[in-house]
């Protein structure tokens, strides 16, 4: 990489939130930084090779003047606002989800590349905004590692640990938390031993007792530090993502890397990232889209596929890892992306 050690990279927005975008974002500032690439947040800023916007930015006219001025603009596309059409998630939300797909669309066809998230995220832009004649790419998300490592395992002895990571349950977005925990009435039925289900990430109060009247034994671990995601994957024997027609969660790839088996429904990029020896993907077996109530059967019956080869899917899952999420290998195609080298 010594050719672009002195280049810059404008990144916009950048993100402290929670959630899978500004973990990616970070893991990805951080390969840059450490091959000599210096980042910036201002599109306006002297010696720019290329701005990377992660979806739409406020900065809207100061991008367009670093354009006319010969700055590449790239943008990364993951889905758009769609869950606020199917169900009412009061007048403010939706004017703002509506408000934020024109911001990703006009950046969409003035961009001077695109990369989606997955092949998912592409195919679904390309169907609802039409396709464009200008470079596209599909990059998965990567993560660290090191960072994220299988070792050490911590799992409890006297019941089976089924986790959910989220940055944000609620806001239209509970159906996944509602289907969890009917994933663990059907779970316990099938088990050999007692089930739990631990969530992180920020729960309304209202959908904590919603799904505590379900029955089912819940651990609720709240907001944690980034630090503390490896640990907590560790401690788990299976991942359940439960945002349907997600583009690319960070929350499954981190657990694969971390030896964490994955099961999911077929929507959105879960079958492009979970393979067969990393854990199950299950029918949805309804509309989707219509946001219909899913076939909870075939998710418990794949959670105790995995549940049964636990060990096998853990080594697989950290070798699928290894081999298409590594931060450092999507790093390198981001750069020839960004500065063509």
């Amino acid at each position: 990489m010594n050719l672009v050690q002195k280049k810059k990279v404008c990144i916009l927005p950048q993100r402290l939130g929670l959630g899978g975008p500004a973990a990616f974002q970070g893991g990805l500032i951080s390969v840059l930084q450490r091959r000599g690439i210096d980042i910036s947040s201002d599109p306006l800023e002297a010696g720019n090779a290329a701005i990377l916007v992660f979806g739409a930015a406020r900065n809207t006219g100061e991008i367009v003047l670093a354009q006319r001025a010969g700055v590449r603009v790239v943008q990364r596309l993951n889905g758009m606002n769609w869950v606020h059409r199917r169900r009412f998630t009061g007048i403010k939300h939706f004017l703002k989800a509506e408000y934020g797909n024109l911001k990703l669309r006009r950046l969409r066809k003035s961009a001077d590349g695109i990369i989606y998230q997955s092949a998912f995220a592409r195919s679904w832009w390309e169907r609802e905004d039409g396709r464009l004649e200008k470079p596209q790419f599909v990059i998965h998300n990567g993560v660290d590692l090191e960072f994220f490592s299988p070792d050490p395992v911590t799992l409890p002895p006297d019941r089976y640990r089924v986790l959910m990571v989220e940055g944000h349950h609620g806001g239209g977005y509970d159906q996944g938390l509602v289907t969890a925990a009917r994933l663990l009435q059907q779970l316990r039925n099938l088990a050999d031993r007692a089930c739990e289900l631990a969530v992180v990430g920020d729960v309304p109060a209202a959908l904590k007792q919603e799904i505590d009247n379900f029955g089912v034994t819940v651990k609720w671990l709240g907001v944690v530090q980034r630090t503390e995601i490896p640990a907590i994957d560790r401690s788990a024997h299976l991942l359940f993502s439960g945002d349907v027609n997600a583009s690319c969660p960070n929350s499954v790839i981190e657990a694969m890397a971390c030896g964490l088996p994955v099961v999911a429904y077929d929507t959105g990029a879960l079958p492009e990232l979970v393979s067969t020896d990393a854990g199950r993907i299950a029918p949805y077996g309804a509309d989707v889209w219509k946001l219909e109530p899913p076939d909870i059967a075939s998710l418990a019956n794949a959670a105790w596929q995995v549940l049964q080869n636990r060990q096998a899917l853990s080594r697989g899952a950290r070798v699928r890892a290894g081999s298409n999420f590594d931060i450092e290998r999507v790093a390198d195609r981001y750069l020839t992306v960004l500065l063509g080298e």
